[in-house]
């Protein structure tokens, strides 16, 4: 094991607060240590160093940069042998319970209270084993066009995930930012294909984010549509890019598109009361947001790359409980939404022990 992998060990054995992430498209390894098991907080997304931030944005954990000690690496080559699971045995309960959920929301968007609401679920399974490097290794390998993370405070848990999905990228008043939305199991077919439905889902999303960010933006430009492959995962995505008002604050840009309608719905506010009052389960990190916040430690100039918490987990013990959400519109049908949280499921039970 190298340097970079003990010392995140011997940083964990202590108890004490860290992050290791590897960024889209890079072998770039990052460390965040925290010298002790303070917690901090963001008060006015002026502070530096990595967020962690849950949902409902009541938790908004720091690790501060000048209270860590920052290391890297290059992600070695490494052949992992990757278990495809066939999940057939599933839980009849937990699948009735979220086609239940599912018909609700699909009901509510028939009576006019939203356009489109994301549901979501989570599911434990206990683990044969577990090694959080390997484990993280194995995600970067997998998953190299996500922003793979693994993330311990003692006072808030441990968390790991490979997600697809950017929240903002700023650079001074130069933003960027991505609308994703879809979702279609990856085949040996070249060609996707994609349905209305998953067309005007993405549509929304698209159009929520560039209506938004105008309110914030000198100028906001959008790309067309493109299929992304996320894994075992197809989506479609628009790449949003712009310049803020100079009077615009990042505290301003990170409320305007947070949660976004891929995590959350349309309209959001109304989608989200829906989600609280019957998901039935508090989604605390999940669909929350992280990375790099004000920091300078990777370029010369000051910059911040934040990320939706997707394809996450949260470990316990000898426990993973994983998340998965869909997004509903009037269009979907609940057993094909159970079929898709399965699909979405498995990018992270590809990587575990499962016992």
């Amino acid at each position: 094991m190298n340097d970079f992998f003990s010392k995140i060990k011997k940083h964990y054995e202590k108890h004490l607060p860290f992050v290791m992430y590897s960024k889209p498209n890079s072998r770039h390894i990052f460390g965040f240590l925290q010298q002790n098991d303070t917690l901090h907080t963001i008060s006015n997304y002026k502070e530096k160093g990595f967020v962690f931030a849950s949902f409902d944005e009541k938790q908004l954990i720091l690790i501060p940069e000048n209270q860590a000690e920052i290391i890297t690496t290059e992600q070695e080559e490494i052949g992992f042998e990757t278990i495809e699971i066939d999940d057939v045995s599933f839980d009849p309960a937990a699948k009735n319970q979220y086609e239940d959920l599912v018909a609700k929301g699909i009901s509510a968007i028939k009576n006019d209270e939203f356009k489109k609401v994301v549901l979501s679920r989570s599911e434990k399974v206990d683990l044969a084993e577990f090694d959080f490097v390997g484990t993280f290794q194995h995600l970067i390998e997998l998953y190299p066009t996500t922003l793979s993370y693994c993330f311990f405070h003692p006072k808030v848990g441990f968390w790991m995930g490979a997600t697809p999905e950017q929240l903002l990228k700023a650079n001074g008043n130069v933003f960027e930012t991505t609308a994703l939305a879809g979702t279609q199991k990856a085949t040996s077919e070249k060609e996707i294909l994609w349905e209305q439905k998953e067309k005007d889902e993405q549509q929304y999303v698209t159009d929520f984010i560039v209506k938004r960010l105008r309110e914030v933006a000198a100028s906001v430009n959008v790309t067309e549509p493109y299929s992304l492959r996320a894994g075992s995962i197809w989506h479609i995505k628009t790449d949003i890019s712009g310049v803020l008002n100079d009077n615009s604050t990042l505290e301003e840009v990170i409320d305007t598109l947070h949660p976004t309608p891929a995590v959350c719905g349309l309209p959001k506010k109304k989608a989200k009361v829906f989600i609280i009052e019957n998901e039935n389960y508090d989604r605390t990190f999940y669909t929350g947001f992280l990375g790099e916040l004000n920091s300078s430690f990777a370029n010369n100039d000051i910059s911040s790359d934040l990320f939706v918490n997707l394809r996450s987990m949260q470990i316990q013990e000898n426990k993973a409980i994983l998340y998965m959400g869909c997004g509903i519109t009037k269009e979907s049908i609940p057993e094909k939404e159970w079929e898709e949280s399965v699909n979405k499921s498995m990018t992270m039970k590809r990587v575990l022990k499962i016992a």
